[in-house]
């Protein structure tokens, strides 16, 4: 059973409304934001790669990065398995994450059969691999798949506006955030977006691509 999924601009208001009106700062929040974006990607290799690209960058950078990926040809399994290390360089990925995306390349996923899984069986299959970790694993739960109740609490924008939100005297960590998140089950995922449309309005930048 894969649980509720976010699909449409609808369910994104559903969870929305349901997280306003159980936690008064929420409601603040997004009298702020105005009304949540979908944030609805496709799923597959292509999905996973551009969030080994967004690790540890900003998203500005990231997304050059996808550009010159896109423009070498190089965003589908095939391709990148028998690039070479140099080109895959030359786009932009350092070291590591040539090698992580050559290892992605590689890896047996069915990600069909990964839509129809649970949540943390998606993210157990997906932190198996190298370079990737919870924090990939979730965005990709989260925005790939549309599961409505996956959170990842180790991003750093999450993790300030939250502290924005609730008023905190320092960014929560990844253990606390994630406590606190609990809270907001069944919809934490549209609780991310709602933390992450603040983290916009309050920083002037995005937080994710």
């Amino acid at each position: 059973m894969t649980g509720r999924l976010i699909e449409t601009p609808a369910c994104v208001a559903e969870g929305a409304a349901w997280l306003a009106a159980r936690e008064p700062r929420f409601a603040s929040a997004l009298e702020r934001t105005g009304p949540l974006p979908l944030r609805r990607k496709p799923d597959g290799f292509g999905a996973l790669l551009e969030a080994i690209v967004g690790q540890q960058v900003s998203t500005a950078a990231a997304g050059a990065i996808v550009g010159r990926l896109a423009e070498a040809g190089l965003t589908d399994r095939a391709r990148v398995a028998v690039a070479s290390d140099e080109a895959l360089r030359q786009c932009g990925l350092s070291r590591p994450k040539v090698r992580y995306a050559k290892a992605l390349a590689a890896a047996p996923i069915n990600y069909d059969a990964l839509r129809d899984v649970p949540d943390e069986v998606v993210i157990a299959t997906l932190i198996a691999l190298p370079g990737i970790g919870r924090w990939t694993a979730e965005i990709y739960a989260m925005l790939s798949l549309g599961r409505a109740d996956v959170f990842a609490p180790g991003d750093l924008a999450l993790q300030e506006a939250t502290r924005l939100i609730f008023d905190l005297p320092d960014r929560p960590t990844e253990k606390a955030v994630r406590q606190m998140a609990e809270a907001w089950s069944p919809w934490r995922a549209v609780a991310a977006r709602l933390l992450w449309a603040y983290y916009r309005v309050a920083k002037e930048r995005e937080g994710i691509r």
